[in-house]
């Protein structure tokens, strides 16, 4: 997939996981690619990877000043007033029954997940509006954020933050030229679920529970994301769109069901 006319992409969290395949297929597409962490060392391990279409930088987030900073630095690398494009995919989890959660590690997953998500695409789209170019971002949030999972603190609620903040940011940017969606991955098998998926039996139980019979994986995510960047969706402005094989929609497919409700052709055939 052609990047178009968007010549440079951030991805931020990009120093391991989802953000550092979102990054190498944004470069192997022909984007130049900000790889972004607050772990500077992993950024520079994904960008030497990658290779020369990769730019690390190192930025928290949650810091304002530190992502405008980096910004600079991605701007003296591309030559590029403002990036093309930005994925927003810095994301934390602090698992536990919300009974026994703390309030600091619900506030340390609201601050990344949400607030992050926030900041990141507010400097990058003051800067596209002050460099007179159009462009896209593309906030990833998660199936948990659409149907929540049990322990899972407050990653849920900042996901299904993250949506609405991705509509709202389309709705009121969408006329300064800037594009703003949201990818909702599924079961994927990469990232955060590296320890989910290191039980085999889970694996095997999990992936029997996708309609299409499998795990996702970084690719599955990362052609979606780099859609969204492109051209080619051009007139999508502030979906939402899940990348999880079905599972999301499937839940009266694991519910008890007597198997006559399932027969059909008894009736008369004019019955409607």
């Amino acid at each position: 997939m052609s990047s178009g006319a968007l010549g440079s992409v951030l991805v931020t969290g990009a120093g391991s996981g989802l953000g550092a395949a979102i990054a190498a297929a944004a470069a192997e597409a022909g984007w130049k690619v900000g790889v972004l962490d607050r772990d500077g060392d992993a950024a520079s391990r994904v960008a030497g990877a990658i290779g020369t279409a990769a730019v690390a930088l190192t930025a928290d987030t949650t810091d304002a000043t530190a992502i405008e900073a980096a910004l600079d630095d991605f701007a003296a690398a591309t030559g590029a007033l403002a990036p093309g494009g930005v994925v927003c995919n810095a994301g934390i989890v602090r698992f536990g029954p919300l009974l026994e959660l703390g309030a600091d590690d619900w506030n340390a997953v609201v601050d990344v997940n949400l607030t992050g998500t926030f900041l990141t695409a507010r400097a990058v789209a003051r800067r596209m509006i002050a460099a007179g170019t159009n462009g896209s971002i593309v906030a990833i949030t998660s199936m948990n954020g659409v149907a929540p999972g049990p322990n899972a603190g407050a990653y849920g609620a900042t996901k299904a933050g993250v949506a609405r903040l991705a509509q709202q940011m389309a709705l009121e940017w969408g006329p300064l030229g800037i594009r703003v969606n949201a990818v909702a991955p599924g079961l994927i098998d990469a990232g955060m679920s590296d320890a989910v998926y290191a039980d085999p039996e889970i694996r095997r139980r999990r992936s029997e529970r996708v309609p299409l019979g499998r795990l996702g994986t970084a690719s599955d995510v990362a052609d979606v994301v780099l859609f969204l960047l492109s051209d080619g969706a051009g007139y999508v402005n502030g979906t939402e769109l899940l990348v999880d094989g079905g599972v999301t929609m499937s839940i009266i497919n694991t519910l008890p069901r007597p198997r006559a409700v399932d027969t059909v052709g008894t009736g008369d055939a004019s019955d409607p």
